[in-house]
């Protein structure tokens, strides 16, 4: 049974309908002024969340079932995807009102685009890091897989406010003030940091000491970001003048709003992380 792929992709199946229809009824709970279908911003929120839940589905059949007694494999899948689902929200929620203030719930039910692609962003960053630190099949590893999750978030949000040092403008204040430029630069560095993240938790759990130092090692590569951000982007594909900070990228989005040049910027950001998570 083990090796039978339909068994495998049942799980999946179900698993995923299970898991969706939670994050709908969280949904309604925690977003009730979100649900109208015109709203854009409201769905770039929602796009971010359904992302790292079908993330984080695939991450829970392929480390819980293994095919031995289909019991174990559905009692596994439900802790471990319930318990994913809740923690999903809860810390990305909080790590949207610590990161991006509290009254951007508020923008987004008043339909700022740039606060949805932010705060979408910021679930599907944390759906990654779950996605990539859940592991195992019991209880102990359940509870490594949420203290690593727990550290990646931390090291997330750490990332993310040295991000904030490199750039002049204030990225909450122009996300709150609609600048979607500024939105597609924080979503791509924030979705960046979190694949480099998740691919720094993978890896068999030996003890503390060596997984927390292999940790520390494979986040070395997040600074790649910086040079990447000023030197390739802003002087060898904008053509502006190589700075340590300022110039033409913080300029082309703070000021005047160039939507291409953020995703010029973000792209980078992405390809950056899908090469590291490849070495």
């Amino acid at each position: 049974m083990q090796d039978h792929p339909l068994y495998l992709l049942g799980f999946a199946a179900v698993t995923t309908l299970v898991l969706v229809l939670l994050a709908r009824l969280i949904e309604r709970l925690l977003f009730p002024a979100l649900q109208g279908r015109n709203n854009h911003a409201a769905s770039l929120l929602h796009a971010g969340r359904y992302f790292g839940v079908f993330s984080v589905s695939a991450a829970v059949v392929s480390g819980s079932v293994h095919g031995e007694n289909w019991r174990a494999d559905v009692l596994w899948v439900a802790v471990y995807g319930l318990s994913a689902v809740v923690v999903l929200d809860a810390l990305a929620r909080a790590g949207i009102y610590v990161l991006l203030r509290s009254r951007l719930p508020k923008e987004i039910a008043e339909s700022n685009v740039a606060a949805g692609l932010a705060a979408g962003a910021h679930y599907a960053a944390t759906g990654i890091i779950l996605s990539r630190s859940l592991s195992g099949h019991g209880l102990k590893d359940l509870g490594i897989s949420v203290a690593f999750f727990v550290l990646g978030q931390i090291t997330l949000h750490l990332f993310v406010i040295l991000f904030r040092a490199v750039t002049t403008y204030d990225d909450s204040k122009e996300i709150l003030g609609n600048n979607l430029a500024a939105a597609m630069s924080y979503a791509g560095v924030t979705v960046a940091l979190a694949l480099i993240i998740g691919h720094a938790t993978e890896g068999t759990f030996v003890n503390w000491n060596v997984s927390l130092r292999a940790y520390a090692i494979a986040l070395l590569v997040a600074f790649a970001l910086y040079p990447v951000r000023q030197l390739l982007v802003q002087s060898l594909m904008l053509g502006g003048k190589l700075s340590l900070r300022r110039g033409a990228l913080d300029q082309g989005i703070a000021e005047e709003r160039n939507v291409g040049v953020s995703v010029l910027e973000a792209g980078a950001y992405l390809a950056t992380a899908f090469l590291i998570s490849r070495l």
